[in-house]
């Protein structure tokens, strides 16, 4: 048997299967039990036995593809973790952060599902330093994992007085929360702090040590969770963040090792890609990797994402999204 498929024994969409393959493996094992007790039928004994091992191993190729589309299904995850970080330009960087998240979040309530902050790190002027969220929903992750990578917004800053165009960049990360895959954390590799939740939230959040930072001493990760009421819910929430980015970065280096294989992966899974600009002055949003651009920025701050969203999983699943170096 090439898997284990008592895995999916219980799964609704292979039982009636697992009804043939159990009456096969019994004929089976009587055919041996005759076998055993009367040698002179071994040889009709055997043909019929190699017959009932074809048609059984037909049946696990049967179970194991109905899993395997269920597993490709189970791909689009319902539960992801989206963090945004602020890159170059200082306090319009942190500013872009913040409205790159709000973005999200109002394509994510478009979309009818549930947005849930994890951590937010303000930047002193305003706007996120840093900032993690959770999203359920169907189809969370098939639709924004395009979205990691490098973005960069061009216009004048409010605080610009000589209406010069800026240039920042803000950082998307994306990764699918995946509970039928598990990743081992050595408890010797990880140091877990307790400190009081800041901002809103009552006066249980403010007096009780209940925010949650866990480090990974051989990745040095660092993730906090702050938006449970208790220590024990939020160490939970930052070690399954924690094994999420630990499966993300195994899976990078596997993708970056198959070279000759990346190119319709790019865009994917490489944080350090420049694959969007927001040029305010132009009206005109471009994504770089499929070279195609839209209008109405307003619009798609507003959460509209869905023809760039559209555009990319098209592009996805015909393997030509591209990485090009894009002129700062």
């Amino acid at each position: 048997m090439s898997t284990d498929i008592e895995q999916y024994r219980n799964n609704l969409k292979t039982t009636y299967l697992f009804k043939e393959y159990d009456r096969i493996v019994k004929e089976i094992s009587e055919a041996r039990d005759l076998v055993a007790s009367d040698p002179s039928i071994i040889g009709i004994a055997e043909d019929e036995i190699n017959n009932l091992e074809v048609a059984r191993s037909a049946i696990i190729k049967n179970i194991e593809a109905i899993a395997g589309e269920e597993t490709v299904a189970d791909d689009d995850h319902k539960e992801m973790i989206l963090e945004v970080r602020a890159g170059a330009g200082g306090e319009e960087a942190a500013i872009f952060a913040m409205e790159l998240a709000e973005m999200y979040e109002k394509y994510a309530t478009l979309k009818g599902w549930s947005w849930k902050p994890v951590d937010v790190s303000r930047a002193p002027l305003g706007g996120y330093k840093e900032a993690t969220f959770e999203i359920k929903g169907r189809g969370v992750y098939s639709s924004l994992k395009y979205e990691m990578g490098v973005h960069r917004v061009q216009r004048v800053p409010a605080t610009e007085k000589q209406g010069r165009v800026h240039t920042s960049t803000a950082s998307v990360a994306v990764m699918p929360i995946r509970p039928n895959k598990k990743i081992e954390i050595k408890d010797s590799d990880i140091d877990v702090d307790f400190s009081r939740s800041g901002g809103a939230g009552g006066q249980n959040v403010n007096k009780v040590e209940t925010a949650v930072r866990v480090f990974h001493k051989p990745t040095g990760i660092m993730i906090r969770s702050t938006s449970e009421r208790s220590q024990l819910k939020n160490r939970e929430k930052a070690m399954t963040i924690l094994a999420s980015k630990l499966l993300q970065l195994q899976e990078e280096k596997e993708a970056k090792e198959l070279s000759s294989e990346r190119k319709g992966q790019i865009g994917t899974g490489d944080r350090s890609e420049k694959i969007r600009t927001y040029n305010v002055l132009q009206d005109r949003v471009t994504d770089h990797r499929i070279k195609e651009s839209w209008h109405n920025i307003e619009k798609i701050m507003l959460g509209n994402l869905d023809p760039i969203i559209e555009a990319l999983k098209g592009a996805g699943e015909k393997g030509v999204l591209h990485a090009e170096d894009v002129e700062n």
